[in-house]
């Protein structure tokens, strides 16, 4: 019993990592149609943004939760506008160009921080469970994944921002005969994208640790969800990364955790031969 309730909660929380670095890139790819390689450093700059705010004497929880998403949302607007802009329509110029931001990043960081493994301790500790014992940081975390997920749901179908922001992506030229002032809105979704994004790399920093390259681990999974998860931002998310999360979780608790790796990509492989438009694209259609 101990034992199926702790393998409960390690689903759980694979499937809170998988929303928690997708959901800021199905913003940008799903709505925005951009291809941003550059999404694992964004995460890369959440981690350190966290971590240098904590070791600078700022309270954990606002670093993680508030210096991150700021931090990283600034840079992502920064660099919608002076290089995306430009790019829209152009996917392939845009996944080089952001290729190479990705580069830039990672080149910068090394030389400020060096290649080296940087990290803060995980807050709130553990509770036993009969024999094992389950970190208490990684069940918020759960609920910390669940809650964006609510969030972003809300704000995109209630608030004005989040319709003028779909209705905008969706017929761009309407949106600009209605008054909409395109460049805000692409600058906006973007930058909100990035922020959420710079979230999840505050928050998974006290589990995994930080180094300059640790976003090629993040950017891989993160695009195998959101495409198989299909077009739908919420529901595909959410659902790819229940079927992922879980797929992984299994066969790392029955092999090991490069087989729990090889296995995600074999169901996603799998996912897309049998359902090629993705999850919500056959079996959620009209869903946000």
């Amino acid at each position: 019993m101990d034992l199926a309730a702790v393998l409960t909660l390690e689903i759980l929380n694979g499937i809170a990592s998988l929303v928690l670095i997708s959901v800021g890139l199905a913003i940008v790819f799903g709505m925005m149609r951009v291809i941003n390689l550059a999404h694992g450093e964004f995460l890369m700059l959440g981690g350190y943004a966290a971590i240098v705010a904590t070791n600078h004497g700022v309270n954990i929880w606002i670093a993680m939760l508030v210096v991150s998403p700021i931090t990283v949302g600034l840079i992502g607007v920064a660099a919608e506008r002076l290089i995306i802009r430009v790019l829209y329509g152009r996917m392939i110029d845009t996944l080089l160009a952001t290729w190479g931001l990705s580069l830039f990043f990672i080149g910068a960081v090394t030389t400020i921080f060096g290649n080296t493994v940087a990290g803060i301790g995980a807050p709130l500790g553990g509770i036993a469970v009969g024999r094992y014992s389950i970190s208490l940081y990684r069940l918020l975390l759960i609920g910390i994944a669940a809650v964006m997920l609510l969030a972003i749901y809300a704000g995109l179908r209630t608030t004005r921002l989040g319709l003028i922001a779909r209705g905008t992506m969706e017929n761009p030229n309407m949106a600009a005969a209605l008054g909409v002032r395109l460049p805000r809105v692409y600058a906006a979704t973007f930058g909100v994208g990035a922020a959420l994004t710079g979230l999840a790399g505050g928050l998974l920093a006290p589990i995994s640790g930080v180094l300059p390259t640790v976003g090629a681990a993040y950017v891989a999974k993160a695009f195998i969800t959101v495409i198989s998860g299909g077009t739908a931002i919420i529901a595909g998310t959410a659902s790819a990364a229940a079927l992922f999360g879980t797929v992984n979780q299994l066969l790392t608790y029955l092999t090991t955790p490069v087989i729990g790796e090889a296995g995600l990509l074999a169901a996603a492989i799998v996912l897309l031969r049998v359902l090629p438009q993705g999850i919500t694209g056959k079996l959620f259609r009209g869903s946000l």
